[in-house]
């Protein structure tokens, strides 16, 4: 296959302007080889979920963030389709209750990490508390600034614990957003999904784009990178993030546990 999932990860923190990435792929695969080859690998992820669940040792947590309208629910609902719903569990962010809110930030967080054996999906995460949080300004600046490093040790926290994360950003441009939108008011069955915020998110659109760039520089390091999909073609952005998790559970060195009695001594009556 030719795709590098190392050229769409940011592994170190330095500055980034994501709006010189590419939102759609240009690459050599065409549609039709890149369906073949995304049935191969929720094949393969179906399978390496059972090997992470009877391995008992260790989990994944899969971070998804983007702006309104790039896919987050149809990239979960095609990837993580096959997988064993028993051990996988997808968690979706709203605005914290009253409750969530007299607790620090994380709290609601941690209670959510996937136990091990298991995979979890965040629809969008932590992240929101430096995202939407400073574009809307609802927490003071200085309290928003000492979030990154808050973040930073949390995920070095789940990652000594044996929890792997994988986080992905959904990278749409400006004009695909204004697409989607308008697919939504054009089709009766997609209306819910419409709200009039979506429009207010939308004018705020630069400032979410620097928000997210503060974050990507903030919180990449090689054990916990951020991978930018370029998501405006969908099956490419499918394929992609199959192919991350693939090789990230690859390399968690995941094993069946040992029996602890000799097969050919059992006889069943």
């Amino acid at each position: 296959m030719n795709i590098n999932i190392k050229d769409y990860a940011i592994s170190e923190s330095k500055p980034i302007k994501i709006s010189s990435i590419d939102t759609k792929y240009e690459g050599k695969i065409e549609k039709e080889e890149g369906f073949k080859l995304f049935e191969e690998l929720v094949a393969k992820l179906a399978k390496l979920q059972a090997l992470l669940y009877a391995d008992g040792s260790k989990s994944l947590l899969v971070v998804l963030q983007a702006m309104d309208a790039a896919g987050k629910d149809s990239t979960i609902r095609k990837v993580f389709g096959p997988v064993n719903p028993q051990g996988c569990k997808v968690v979706s962010f709203k605005n914290p209750n009253s409750i969530e809110l007299a607790h620090d930030f994380l709290w609601r967080i941690h209670q959510n990490v996937p136990r091990h054996g298991h995979i979890g999906v965040f629809n969008r995460s932590y992240y929101e508390d430096v995202l939407i949080v400073k574009v809307k300004n609802l927490a003071p600046k200085e309290i928003v600034n000492k979030r990154y490093n808050h973040i930073n040790a949390f995920e070095s926290l789940l990652t000594d614990e044996g929890t792997k994360i994988v986080k992905f950003f959904l990278h749409i441009s400006k004009d695909y957003q204004k697409d989607r939108l308008q697919e939504r008011l054009d089709t009766p069955e997609k209306l819910w999904k419409f709200t009039t915020s979506d429009i207010q998110e939308r004018s705020r659109w630069e400032d979410y784009q620097n928000a997210y760039e503060t974050v990507f520089e903030k919180c990449s390091s090689p054990k916990n990178p951020w991978y930018i999909v370029p998501a405006e073609r969908k099956w490419f952005r499918n394929l992609l993030v199959a192919k991350v998790l693939v090789e990230t559970l690859e390399s968690m060195d995941l094993k069946y546990p040992k029996a602890q009695f000799d097969p050919k001594d059992i006889v069943i009556p």
